[in-house]
């Protein structure tokens, strides 16, 4: 309170002294132009009572709230190190500005990772590498159930729908999966004008709004899908089951982000906040989910079909397992989404503490798919925070046949991770729907730069490969990578993450002990 009082006092003062000094001298009066709004804010924190503060601290206390704004921009670029920064440290977002660039992408004097910390990586590099072309990094998706199988390029565009993203930074997006021939997944909103304005490949993602493919009452349309899904540019089909960011929530777009133009794309009202439900409407089971893959295909004439989750429950994903043992219907690729989260907006509660993390998630649904004897048929995609070809790369030792990055490609645009997406102040012109904000972002040159991001890191996964000995990611091995568990032990992959025997929950009692209980309860006709 003492400051409170040393306000009223000298405020009194100076109203005296001012009057005093404007009688003597009528010219001194733009003294009040500067002390006269002091005095009103100081008066108004007083009487206010919404901020404690304020009323305590009356105008020096707004200093606390000008800082608090700039605080992560004070952070990052004044105080964290080339390590310390969350969720992409300095060190991978210099890489990716330099690659999109392409400038020098190189670091000189040696590592500024702590080798013998826990937790650190490394490669088991072969002293016979290869020549390993990045042309012969493809992957085919739906070979022998598809009458329209899709190559898939190692590193393609995750899903992040226009509204969330800017309809600039969705056309550069697209321009560059064009130019460098790999794939852009549209996201659960639907598919815009803007993804087909350069005609790069597209997933079209379905999600619980079935936004651009639902009839007036919220439900799957199946004639306006299969329009839909005809395009040429759309490759492949992606039902979303789960997402990292807020498994079980359901996507939200915010009212201040939604526009007229996003409104008709998704068929939604306006002036509210746009909610897809926490669960589909389209199917209930494990059986009715791969019967509605199946369907789509043959609504899509034939192109690949799939679905993206984050793992969880066990006894689920198994009971899906269950269901297309069943039924024999298997989808063409799954996604493993992590419970890290990626560009999506979440409560707190979500983002920090649900969902299997992704290496976990994608190394439970590998292993699954080999207990029932049919990981050859079915590819996967982990999608999560990949930034390097060494990420990559980690995540194909665990099972990935391609990897989907976001907030890579999202960097690639311009993004400087701010934090700011759900707010619409996105101060890079990518994840708003502000003109005067995404008009700036150039779409001819920032299409290149995903294009050149891209196309380096792939480059950089065929080095890798090489130098492992190797020249397909077939023959890549958990025990190519090593950890440090502690500083006096290391552990290679295959010992840190053991797999199942192929075909070993067919038989009867053989499944491993920590999965016989999740396998003997997973039901394919419910979820739980």
């Amino acid at each position: 309170m003492v400051f409170r009082h040393a306000f009223i006092l000298s405020g009194l003062m100076v109203v005296i002294a001012l009057s005093l000094a404007t009688t003597q001298w009528p010219s001194a009066q733009w003294l009040w132009l500067i002390a006269g709004p002091l005095l009103a804010l100081g008066t108004y924190d007083l009487l206010q009572s919404r901020h404690t503060l304020l009323r305590i601290y009356p105008i020096i206390g707004h200093f606390r709230y000008l800082f608090e704004s700039v605080r992560r921009e004070l952070q990052q670029y004044f105080v964290e190190s080339d390590l310390d920064g969350a969720p992409v440290n300095r060190e991978f977002r210099s890489l990716i500005y330099q690659r999109a660039k392409k400038d020098n992408d190189t670091r000189a004097f040696g590592t500024i990772f702590d080798v013998y910390r826990d937790g650190y990586e490394w490669l088991n590099h072969s002293l016979a590498p290869k020549h390993c072309l990045p042309a012969n990094l493809r992957i085919r998706f739906g070979e022998g159930r598809c009458a329209q199988p899709y190559d898939a390029a190692p590193l393609n565009i995750s899903a992040m729908s226009y509204g969330a993203l800017s309809r600039n930074a969705i056309m550069a997006l697209n321009r560059g999966a064009r130019l460098g021939n790999f794939f852009h997944n549209t996201g659960e909103g639907g598919i815009s004008e803007w993804h087909l304005k350069y005609g790069g490949d597209l997933v079209w993602q379905i999600g619980t709004g079935y936004f651009g493919c639902r009839d007036s009452e919220g439900n799957f349309d199946p004639e306006l899908f299969a329009r839909e899904a005809a395009r040429d540019s759309v490759k492949m089909i992606e039902i979303k089951l789960s997402q990292g960011a807020k498994p079980g929530h359901g996507g939200v777009l915010p009212a201040s982000k939604l526009t007229r133009e996003i409104a008709d794309i998704r068929k939604v009202p306006m002036g509210q906040d746009v909610l897809s439900p926490p669960g589909h409407s389209a199917f209930s089971s494990p059986i009715e989910l791969v019967t509605f893959a199946a369907k789509l295909r043959a609504l899509s004439g034939g192109k690949p079909v799939g679905f993206k989750l984050c793992p969880g429950n066990r006894q689920e994903f198994l009971g899906i397992c269950k269901a297309m043992l069943e039924t024999g219907r298997l989808p063409d690729f799954i996604t493993v989404d992590g419970g890290e989260g990626g560009t999506g907006a979440a409560p707190v509660e979500l983002t920090n503490s649900v969902g299997m993390p992704l290496r976990d998630g994608l190394q439970f649904v590998h292993n699954a798919l080999k207990g029932i004897g049919v990981r050859d048929q079915v590819r996967l995609i982990a999608s999560g925070k990949s930034f390097s070809a060494f990420h990559m790369l980690r995540l194909m030792v665990l099972g990935a046949d391609t990897v989907n990055s976001a907030r890579g490609m999202m960097m690639a645009l311009g993004c400087i991770q701010s934090r700011s997406c759900n707010t619409d102040k996105c101060p890079t012109g990518v994840a708003t729907t502000n003109p005067a904000r995404y008009k700036q972002l150039d779409v001819t040159d920032k299409g290149v730069r995903v294009a050149n991001y891209q196309h380096s890191s792939v480059e950089a996964l065929a080095e890798l490969l090489g130098i492992l000995g190797i020249d397909r990611l077939e023959d890549l091995q958990p025990r190519h990578l090593n950890r440090r568990v502690n500083p006096s032990l290391v552990m290679n992959y295959a010992q840190l993450y053991p797999g199942i025997e192929p075909g070993c929950l067919l038989q009867k009692d053989c499944a491993p002990a920590d999965w016989a209980e999740d396998w003997r309860l997973a039901r394919a006709d419910r979820w739980q």
